[in-house]
């Protein structure tokens, strides 16, 4: 009996990586595989052919494991909820240069 052992790396101060997932992405693959299990049990129970909720799960779940993967290579660990928390910011305190307060400082000077 063959077994597979999966290891978790996570040192001090370090994110949990699972098979190049970081941190709360592995919580987005948990949740979109069980989202697709209950699609799967809807879709049988109706039913819908088996053939056709297995090819519409494949490819489903093809799409959510590439779609999460690809959000954790590009973003990274807080990435994403950086680029969520941007989006709230209002554009009139947002500056890309030091160059205003800069100038401020000099005028009381």
């Amino acid at each position: 009996m063959a077994t597979s052992v999966y290891s978790i790396n996570k040192g001090i101060n370090k994110p949990i990586e699972f098979k190049g997932l970081k941190a709360q992405y592995i919580g987005y693959l948990g949740v979109g595989l069980l989202c697709l299990l209950i699609l799967f049990a809807v879709l049988y129970i109706i039913g819908v052919n088996m053939f056709i909720c297995l090819a519409l799960i494949l490819v489903l779940g093809t799409a959510l494991f590439m779609s999460v993967y690809r959000l954790s290579a590009k973003y990274g660990q807080y990435g994403l909820l950086k680029k969520a928390g941007a989006r709230n910011i209002p554009q009139q305190l947002t500056t890309n240069s030091r160059v205003l307060f800069l100038s401020l400082q000099n005028q009381n000077q």
